[in-house]
């Protein structure tokens, strides 16, 4: 693997590094604290910028109005995208679009045009509705949601948990079983939240500093049958596909926090004196910022790693996991230890260092906890005989 950046990427990365300084970090200095929004005419403001940077549309294919951008490049904007206070949940609050439910490219000609479309010109909102009360990391054999097939129609029932954007969406991806047990019987439907039937039952709320989860109840809810994206009974492979490719630059956006909240440690320890010295002169804290630096370049080259591979075409599933698993515990350990070296200033709403602090732990847990992902890793392992 060539680690030197291309040409290419180095503008782009120098690119968006100048946009989240010179237009996200002024605009948050007169933000909440846990604020992941803007006032919609500051975001149509950012999004005309991002558009004349070729770089509108993240994670959309290049034939639906994407930039034409591989997988190391994106998550390499990742990285920078989220190096800011609201940045690991909101990087650049929004502003380079994007779509996260990519399985909507695997629709119909008629689902993208009733769907997708609308979706990618930001007139509708989406939700994933994959995790259930029963579990969510292991889909083939936890869902319990069940939709019986009822002449054109589908009647789902059951309960989705810790579904974000529920509440505020339009349409959702929801995954019900069709058949028996097991990865073939589950099967992925197109729902609309306002028809009867769809119910959100109640907010639940995390760490995460402004955005919540939300569970969801159907209650004989009717969808038709053109609503199946995919095939019947291919569900399950819709949502692995996609989820191990996101998991990617997921892992790259824990490294963007990581990295500010490290540059703001080094910085803080050569001001800040203890007994006539400043930090930086303390071996305690110089091993606490060589350990920062030992995890950011961990998580970077398994980061990198893993795009390389899906950018080859080559099996990336166990470097997906990898990186995933990784970057969450490694970026975490991060801000933690540049928590302590600001002392009562990490703790304090004045730095976002706290906010960081508390969404990084949530980053073990979703898209697949940490030990799910050694799961993934282990079976990798055995499956292939490697050592």
């Amino acid at each position: 693997m060539d680690l030197a950046l291309s040409d290419e990427q180095r503008m782009i990365v120098d690119m968006v590094r100048r946009f989240v300084r010179e237009e996200i970090l002024p605009l948050e200095e007169n933000l909440d604290p846990d604020a992941d929004e803007l006032p919609p005419e500051e975001l149509e403001r950012l999004v005309a910028i991002v558009k004349e940077m070729g770089l509108y549309g993240l994670d959309t294919p290049p034939e639906y109005g994407g930039p034409d951008i591989d997988l190391v490049t994106r998550s390499l904007i990742a990285i920078e995208c989220s190096q800011h206070r609201a940045g690991l949940y909101a990087p650049c609050y929004y502003a380079f679009g994007g779509s996260r439910q990519a399985q909507m490219f695997e629709a119909t000609d008629e689902q993208k045009d009733k769907y997708l479309h609308p979706m990618l010109r930001g007139e509708k909102r989406v939700f994933f509705g994959l995790s259930e009360p029963s579990g969510g990391s292991d889909p083939a054999r936890a869902i319990q949601t069940r939709a019986v097939r009822d002449g054109d129609d589908w009647v789902l029932n059951g309960t989705k948990l810790w579904i974000s954007g529920a509440d505020r969406a339009d349409y959702g991806l929801l995954f019900a079983r069709t058949g028996g047990p097991g990865r073939k019987g589950v099967t992925c439907f197109i729902v609309e939240t306002d028809w009867p039937g769809f119910h959100v039952r109640r907010v639940v709320h995390t760490l995460r500093s402004a955005k919540y989860a939300t569970e969801i109840q159907l209650e004989d809810l009717r969808v038709p049958n053109a609503n199946i994206l995919g095939e019947e009974g291919g569900g399950f492979s819709i949502a692995s596909e996609r989820l191990s490719r996101q998991r990617i630059p997921y892992a790259a956006e824990c490294i963007g926090v990581a990295v500010k909240a490290n540059e703001m440690a080094v910085e803080y320890a050569k001001i800040r004196e203890t007994f006539g010295a400043p930090l930086s002169s303390r071996q305690g804290i110089q091993w606490m910022l060589v350990e920062n630096e030992i995890d950011l370049r961990t998580a970077r080259l398994f980061v990198l790693d893993a795009a390389d591979k899906a950018d080859r075409g080559e099996p990336y599933r166990m470097e997906s996991a990898l990186a995933k698993l990784i970057s969450s515990e490694a970026c975490g350990r991060v801000v933690d230890r540049s928590m302590q070296i600001h002392g009562g200033l990490g703790v304090a709403k004045d730095l976002p260092l706290e906010r960081w602090y508390r969404e990084l732990r949530i980053r073990r847990i979703g898209e697949g906890p940490s030990e799910v992902q050694k799961h993934v890793i282990a079976r990798e392992i055995f499956g292939s005989g490697l050592h």
